[in-house]
């Protein structure tokens, strides 16, 4: 196994993005990240690759720090070459599986042998040249066995589960009081608090007012960002990314005091719609697995469950 790290944004842009698209639900974070021709990458970035013996990528990695470490693992594409997985002392390695595959079958079984080298090869090389990930966060198993060939035992680490949700026709749904507008100037009074309010309620890392402010103000008057206003602003949507089919619906916010009342279905459907009506294919989001109440917000919408992704931090 091989570890390739990328200097240029635009090599590993050509090299791994046909290989996300197969999977663009999934991958809509990578994809989106990459695929945005403003995006530019910085020394604190990791664009990386794990090919096998035949030049195969069977892990792609990407790390924009401060945010997660993210994993793609591919499906095999017909080599079936197969390779230990002990090392060098003889030791034995936790064996990744995908349980969206049957291991019994051969070819899958020589795939999750060379997804644990090349994970195993990852791990080795972070710490080589102590890039230091604050987290992983990718599909359940993956997730898991990168975190345990790198730090070893999670059991005390933060975990937790996001389910991908993909929406293809809004189903119809009963409106809670109000009306949806776009955002506006004055909302940047209290946009920046509910956004950072997000960021702790989602344990992601928050930025200061004064950026969070300056992103805000980006979103006006290009009908990204949709409020639900009942009297007054209770709930927001926005459409945060894109990749070349889809929408992705982030930064879903309603205050405690106003929750439970409708207002973050109705402000999500009406961004949904929105989204579709403008020709994208699909819209899709991710949403707390832990979270009933909103998890069934966004399925009587229409959105289902695509894939479960697990996010563990390391520090």
């Amino acid at each position: 196994m091989r570890f390739n790290r990328y200097d240029n944004l635009y090599t590993f842009r050509a090299d791994v993005l046909p290989i996300l698209l197969e999977d663009e639900v999934c991958n809509n974070l990578p994809v989106s990240l990459i695929a945005d021709e403003s995006s530019k990458s910085t020394p604190d970035w990791l664009m990386g690759t794990v090919t096998n013996d035949f030049g195969r990528i069977v892990l792609i990695a990407l790390c924009t720090k401060p945010f997660n470490l993210l994993l793609y693992a591919p499906k095999a594409d017909g080599d079936s070459q197969s390779s230990d997985t002990s090392d060098s002392n003889g030791g034995s390695h936790s064996r990744y599986t995908d349980e969206s595959t049957d291991s019994s079958q051969s070819g899958n079984t020589d795939e999750s042998r060379h997804i644990t080298d090349g994970i195993r090869t990852l791990a080795d090389e972070l710490r080589r040249t102590r890039f230091a990930p604050p987290g992983v966060f990718a599909k359940t198993e993956l997730s898991r066995a990168f975190a345990e060939a790198y730090v070893g035992t999670t059991e005390k680490k933060y975990r937790k589960q996001l389910v991908i949700m993909r929406l293809d026709e809004l189903l119809p749904s009963k409106k809670a009081p109000g009306l949806c507008r776009e955002l506006t100037e004055d909302d940047l009074s209290f946009v920046p608090l509910w956004e950072q309010a997000f960021c702790l309620d989602c344990n992601i890392p928050a930025f200061s007012q004064a950026e969070i402010k300056e992103r805000v103000q980006t979103r006006i008057g290009k009908n990204s960002h949709f409020i639900w206003e009942d009297g007054l602003p209770v709930s927001q949507a926005v459409f945060g990314r894109e990749t070349p089919n889809g929408a992705v619906v982030t930064w879903v916010y309603t205050p405690p005091m106003y929750r439970g009342l409708g207002y973050a279905s109705s402000v999500v459907g009406e961004l949904s719609r929105s989204l579709l009506e403008r020709g994208k294919k699909f819209c899709c989001l991710f949403a707390d697995a832990s979270n009933k109440t909103s998890c069934g917000i966004y399925r009587n919408l229409g959105y289902y469950d695509v894939c479960v992704f697990e996010e563990i931090h390391f520090t």
